[in-house]
């Protein structure tokens, strides 16, 4: 389109676009819609639990507040005080001597939500990685 850049990215149901020219946005928003029903929900704010704003200086922030707070919920950690990250190199983890986290789908689950996590928050990374070591047998010291 006129050496125009226009990217299109979808996921499922879900579709960003964004480019250059609003005019060519807009005339592939057409063309789609031609085709596909679609809704327009205007500016990107919220795309698969990343909240999305413009910064001053054109750039854009990514941040994934509202899904830790979902993550916080499933874990029933509401109001829970924060520790520091990374997790400490020297600590030593073992799937042996301790008692079971009793639900370890719960577990695995909340491991996959900070897998996610990691897009917008590399620090948990290492943390998110020794926790993912124990998924099929977790223990409360886990």
């Amino acid at each position: 389109m006129n050496g125009v850049k226009t990217f299109v990215l979808v996921y499922v149901d879900d579709i960003i676009i964004t480019g250059e020219a609003e005019t060519q946005i807009k005339e592939v928003i057409e063309r789609l819609n031609a085709k596909f029903a679609l809704e327009d929900m205007g500016n990107l704010h919220y795309f698969l639990g990343i909240q999305v704003a413009k910064t001053s200086d054109g750039g854009l922030l990514l941040s994934q507040q509202k899904y830790i707070n979902e993550v916080l919920k499933k874990a029933n950690m509401e109001g829970c005080s924060s520790c520091h990250t990374p997790l400490p190199s020297t600590i030593k983890l073992s799937a042996l001597g301790g008692s079971n986290f009793g639900d370890s789908q719960l577990y695995r689950s909340i491991i996959g939500s900070l897998q996610y996590l990691t897009v917008t928050r590399p620090e948990i990374s290492y943390s998110v990685h020794k926790m993912s070591q124990f998924v099929q047998a977790p223990l409360d010291s886990h």
